[in-house]
């Protein structure tokens, strides 16, 4: 087992932060290769939650380059699910925006979170087709291509430029999704639908979007998101305003200032 203390030294952080950048590219160039021509595409448990054989593959390369670099630390996967300790554990999405990926629509990105005793420590999230590699170290900031980044500036809601997304859920039950897009859609500049998850959390982290909401996410979606926004000096809780958490699956996303408004709009009846 990992203790606490270990995994917080810096040299063994900086050899995480590395070891998931290094396996994070390893797997966009794989997705660059193949965006728009998977060999296989399929369905998970909803016809539109579409896996690809470039997903498993890819989560394939960042297991294996992971766990030989660091093989007491567990592992979850979106594809192959757990395997391993949760004390210290990768949590990764091989392909966040896979939908995106089987159209060619280059709007897709590999995420590789480090969760330590219920603590997001080292975040990674690339972009293969920008070129773009979001990163974070708790207590450390963010950066994107090693340049340290910050959230907006932007304090008002009627100014804001926001992101959410509608999962498989929404063709169940269309609410409370439409009611929420409806309202902020009216008291912002725009509500965008991206298609990535964390796409949309390290765009808030690099200033370019100042919030994102979204129910029904899972641990592989946000996980090192989290970690960007957080670094970059933004705010983070479920949609009803408590502490956010990895697994808890319920998020709001801002750049802190306009956080207050949106929790209103999110609650109201």
């Amino acid at each position: 087992m990992i203790t606490g203390m270990l995994c917080f030294s810096a040299p063994w952080v900086a050899r995480a932060a590395a070891a998931a950048e290094a396996a994070a590219q390893a797997a966009g160039s794989l997705l660059r290769r193949h965006a728009g021509r998977p060999a296989r595409v399929g369905t998970k448990q909803h016809a539109v939650d579409l896996v690809t054989n470039v997903d498993r593959e890819a989560e394939r390369v960042i297991r294996r380059r992971l766990l030989r670099a660091f093989p007491s630390v567990g592992f979850l996967g979106e594809e192959h699910g757990a395997r391993g300790t949760t004390d210290a554990r990768w949590i990764v999405d091989p392909i966040d925006g896979t939908m995106n990926f089987v159209h060619g629509v280059p709007i897709f990105a590999v995420s590789i979170g480090l969760e330590v005793a219920g603590r997001m420590v080292v975040g990674a999230i690339y972009d293969p087709m920008r070129e773009e590699m979001f990163t974070a170290v708790h207590g450390r900031g963010a950066r994107l291509n090693g340049r340290r980044m910050r959230v907006s500036q932007t304090s008002a809601l009627s100014d804001s430029l926001l992101s959410t997304g509608f999962n498989a859920a929404f063709r169940r039950n269309h609410q409370p999704y439409l009611r929420w897009f409806t309202a902020l859609e009216s008291r912002s500049h725009a509500v965008r639908r991206i298609g990535s998850t964390c796409i949309c959390l390290a765009y808030i982290a690099s200033g370019r979007l100042d919030g994102f909401y979204e129910q029904d996410l899972k641990p592989w979606d946000i996980a090192a998101g989290l970690l960007l926004v957080e670094e970059a000096g933004g705010r983070l809780s479920t949609l009803t305003g408590a502490p956010a958490r990895v697994d808890d699956g319920r998020l709001l996303a801002t750049n802190g200032r306009i956080h207050q408004a949106i929790l209103r709009v999110l609650t109201s009846r």
